[in-house]
């Protein structure tokens, strides 16, 4: 036991060093990782960690989703729903298919129902490897296509997922009927979205109305994804789309339901946690390759790989076609109906196509399928689909995943967004805060003001534009204690007021969300300093 867990432990330290490696050569850190992992599976002391396919899901899958749920922008997501859930369902579906046929023409004895589990496992893109890399290029990425991308990660998880269920289940009884699919497809969708509302309503009021402290809040939020995912999976429903909807929900009410503490503290948690769980899933990825490949059977690992690089490339060219037959059809809606951006330029499908990285939920879905079928029989092409499912990350990640800066370089993508230039949204969001602070001061405190020198000096703080509170504490401590506390309370209900202002301008499209979302951490830690340091 103690061996295993400090395996675990030279693990994390070798995904740091790996990261920090990444870091240097300016390169996204899970391509790294698979290669490192494929390195480590040649040495004996690691060849023992494998991984059990009923807790892959259950312990990597809900922090994962739920922290990229927390972190999509509602209003981005809003904006392209309509690219987004056209590349998280039918494409999905019309990837799967592809797959199907191919595999089913390709590989000998191999069914359409297995083809059906290929392509439900490959299918689904890795937003972490394509934003990872979209983030840190330069030229900067435009930000609706990273949105898009984040959207579409969220929803085309849970398709293809289901996709794979009713594959798995039709593999596993020997039945499968079209009609009821169809019917259970729906049934699972929604009810799966109704149970992450309902769980994440209860834990909203479990934080907005009990008295938690940040601790305990902070580890509520680490067990709120388990119980959605956990109740939507018991009752056999979408438990990814459980734990995105209830994360979208919960996101959108983190200023009301947490504190300001909680919230400061709970972001360097989630992004700890987040970050070991995405460097041992990359880096597990690499260590199992010897054990895949011990059981490919009669399969030789050269007709193993020829599989796996022809699979690769329908894959890329499928969503390269998906991607530029999304613009046609745009095109032709337009005439019709009002569609937004329904002229991008050709570089955007591109970009959009090539990003199609795939990664830690298509490494979760192969590793889930089971070792024995219901009469004892082993899994029929089980470490077949195991083997082609890693040389497609490795090849997508690797690969295109390499490429991808160069591609952006080249052909120079620019935001074509109605959006004010960041600088500019910065200037204003600092007039505007600064400007209904003033308004408050004025119209409810003038009498106070002009007797409280603290107020005074908040004055002239908020006119010169001053965004940090500058007052040493030694000098409060010897002020007037009833100035003092006036001075507090209405410096905190300033920064009330502009979390409201804050949110308002959030509505509008023209300001970004993550612009806004720095603006509420800095009246976060503001609140923080004036807290903590006084009283």
């Amino acid at each position: 036991m103690q061996g295993e867990f400090i395996q675990f432990v030279y693990l994390i330290l070798i995904i740091l060093g790996v990261v920090m490696l990444a870091n240097k050569l300016k390169t996204a850190y899970p391509i790294l990782l698979v290669i490192a992992g494929g390195l480590l599976s040649l040495l004996d002391g690691f060849t023992r960690i494998e991984i059990k396919p009923d807790l892959v899901f259950f312990i990597f899958l809900p922090p994962l989703l739920y922290e990229a749920a927390w972190n999509t922008s509602w209003k981005e997501f809003w904006k392209w729903r309509r690219i987004i859930t056209s590349f998280a369902f039918p494409i999905v579906i019309l990837t799967s298919c592809v797959v199907a046929f191919a595999s089913h023409w390709l590989i000998p004895g191999f069914t359409l129902a297995l083809g059906f589990l290929l392509g439900g496992i490959v299918s689904p893109p890795d937003a972490v490897s394509a934003t990872t890399i979209l983030r840190n290029v330069k030229p900067k990425a435009p930000r609706s296509l990273v949105s898009i991308i984040e959207g579409e990660s969220l929803l085309n998880d849970a398709s293809s997922l289901i996709v794979f269920r009713f594959a798995l289940a039709a593999i596993i009884t020997g039945q499968f009927f079209i009609g009821e699919a169809t019917a259970s497809f729906f049934l699972v969708i929604i009810m799966g979205i109704v149970i992450g509302l309902i769980v994440g309503g209860i834990f909203y009021c479990i934080h907005r109305f009990l008295p938690v402290t940040p601790s305990i809040e902070i580890i509520l939020t680490l067990a709120t994804p388990y119980c959605m995912y956990y109740f939507a999976e018991h009752f056999h429903f979408s438990g990814v789309l459980a734990v995105v909807s209830g994360g979208l929900l919960l996101s959108s009410q983190s200023q009301t339901m947490l504190n300001y503490r909680s919230r400061i503290e709970a972001v360097n948690v989630w992004q700890s946690l987040v970050f070991v769980l995405n460097g041992l899933v990359f880096m597990l990825i690499g260590l199992q390759i010897p054990s895949i490949i011990a059981q490919l059977g009669d399969t030789s690992i050269l007709t193993a790989i020829w599989y796996g690089l022809a699979i690769s490339v329908i894959l890329i060219i499928t969503r390269l076609l998906c991607a530029y037959g999304a613009v046609v059809f745009t095109k032709i809606a337009s005439r019709f109906i009002k569609v937004a951006d329904a002229n991008p330029h050709w570089t955007i499908p591109l970009i959009f196509g090539w990003a199609g990285m795939r990664g830690v939920v298509s490494l979760a879905a192969a590793f889930s399928i089971p070792l024995l079928i219901n009469d004892g029989e082993a899994f029929p092409f089980r470490s077949l689909i195991l083997f082609i499912t890693f040389i497609v990350i490795l090849v997508t990640l690797v690969f295109q995943g390499l490429t991808l800066p160069w591609l952006m370089k080249r052909i120079h993508v620019a935001e074509r967004s109605t959006s004010i230039p960041e600088e500019e949204q910065e200037v204003i969001i600092q007039k505007k805060m600064a400007k209904v602070s003033l308004q408050i001061l004025e119209e409810k405190y003038a009498k106070k003001c002009s007797s409280n020198s603290h107020l005074i000096n908040l004055i002239t703080r908020l006119e010169l534009d001053v965004k940090f509170f500058e007052t040493d504490a030694n000098e409060l401590l010897g002020a007037d204690k009833n100035a003092l506390k006036d001075y507090h309370n209405i410096y905190l209900e300033l920064l009330d007021h502009q979390r409201k202002l804050l949110d308002k301008m959030n509505h509008n499209y023209e300001f970004d969300d993550e612009v806004i979302r720095k603006y509420l951490t800095l009246i976060d830690m503001e609140e923080f300093k004036l807290r903590e340091k006084v009283f």
